[in-house]
């Protein structure tokens, strides 16, 4: 049986926690388990058999005792966990099947209740740029529009300072308690008392290289719309992009000079199909079809597959036989393998679980080694 806790409110999040951070259980994962066992209680018990029927060892489950001093952390800290599919949890995010099963905030949860855009760009930003940064997040801040970023050198750092007055979202890589870069310390710590800072991962995480795109993803799914303010190709900021064109937002982006790497990316975005920004007017106009669309339907939040389904030996060798290392949509293997939705999501649940899948953006799949 799972560890348990004794007050029935705290045993919730300390098995939340525990699910959240045990090894081989992503956002995907940890939906379809809650909706197949129904809490993280009994998911917790489930993880061991259905990794086994994977192929593989049980996964490494967090501790109660784990669980516990990430509370306590977040606690002094003066923040707090949101809970994916409980009621402060930001239900735009929580459309989108990737969206992080906690968040760790601290400063004005009442932010998340307004219309947000996010605003990323270069780190090595020009002057011109930084300045124009600053001035566009000012004056939607002006307009009652929140503005979301990373917390980044350039134009990140210009976005925040601009809509601070008027209010702003930070998204770290890292833990609450981290400040990076450290230049931007001061900046942080305001922003975790006058606007709202967010963290996916737990107190004490120092950013790695592989956390800068979960993060992009946050601030995409936040957001309404997206307006990049240069960006060089294969960039971070692009990502983002990326992330908020597959999640359904508006992309918007500032034309650069054709001269200058850093505006590449922005103005092949707008060859793509972003809208052109020149000013707060151009955002309010291209957000305006899709504000009131909203209004007259309300985000909906993401329902995860249905799990309640049993596979047997045969419908595993099945998907298995499906599956490489490239990775493939899962519409795809439900299309040939001929088999239930639900029953090729209890398969990839297990394979996922026993550690020999592995989960990439666009919702496919492959195998690992």
């Amino acid at each position: 049986m799972a560890e348990t806790a004794r007050d029935g409110g705290t045993a919730d999040r300390i098995a939340r926690l525990r699910l959240i951070r045990t090894s081989g259980i992503g956002p995907v994962t940890y939906a379809q388990l809650l909706l197949r066992f129904g809490s993280a209680e009994a998911a917790l018990d489930a993880v061991p058999v259905l990794a086994r029927r994977g192929g593989g060892g049980p996964p490494v489950v967090a501790t109660v005792a784990e669980a516990e001093r990430e509370l306590a952390a977040v606690e002094r800290l003066g923040a707090r966990h949101l809970f994916r599919g409980q009621g402060l949890y930001p239900a735009l995010l929580d459309e989108i099947d990737s969206a992080p099963p906690a968040l760790i905030v601290a400063g004005n949860l009442a932010l998340l209740d307004r219309t947000a855009i996010g605003m990323v760009g270069a780190r090595n930003a020009s002057a011109a740029a930084v300045r124009f940064a600053r001035m566009l997040a000012h004056d939607l801040a002006a307009a009652g529009i929140v503005v979301v970023s990373g917390l980044a050198r350039g134009i990140d750092t210009a976005a925040h300072q601009g809509a601070l007055s008027g209010g702003t979202i930070a998204v770290v890589a890292g833990g609450i308690d981290i400040c990076y870069p450290p230049e931007n310390e001061a900046l942080q710590r305001t922003i975790a008392q006058d606007g709202l800072l967010i963290a996916e991962q737990p107190p004490g995480t120092e950013p790695k290289a592989r956390h800068f795109p979960y993060r992009n993803r946050i601030i995409a799914g936040l957001s309404r719309g997206l307006v990049v303010v240069e960006a060089a190709p294969k960039s971070g900021s692009l990502i983002s992009a990326r992330f908020a064109n597959e999640f359904g937002r508006e992309v918007m982006a500032v034309p650069g000079s054709p001269l200058d790497p850093r505006a590449q990316g922005c103005n092949q975005l707008i060859r793509d199909g972003a809208t052109l920004i020149q000013s707060a007017a151009d955002v309010m106009e291209s957000l305006s079809p899709f504000h009131a669309a909203a209004l007259a339907q309300p985000p909906s939040r993401y329902v995860a597959p249905n799990m309640v389904a049993d596979a047997d030996d045969r419908d595993r060798r099945t998907v298995s036989d499906l599956l490489g290392p490239t990775a493939v949509a899962v519409d795809e293997i439900v299309r040939q393998s001929g088999l239930a939705p639900a029953i090729v999501q209890t398969v990839l649940l297990e394979l996922e679980l026993a550690g020999r899948l592995e989960r990439h953006a666009g919702g496919r799949v492959a195998l690992i080694g």
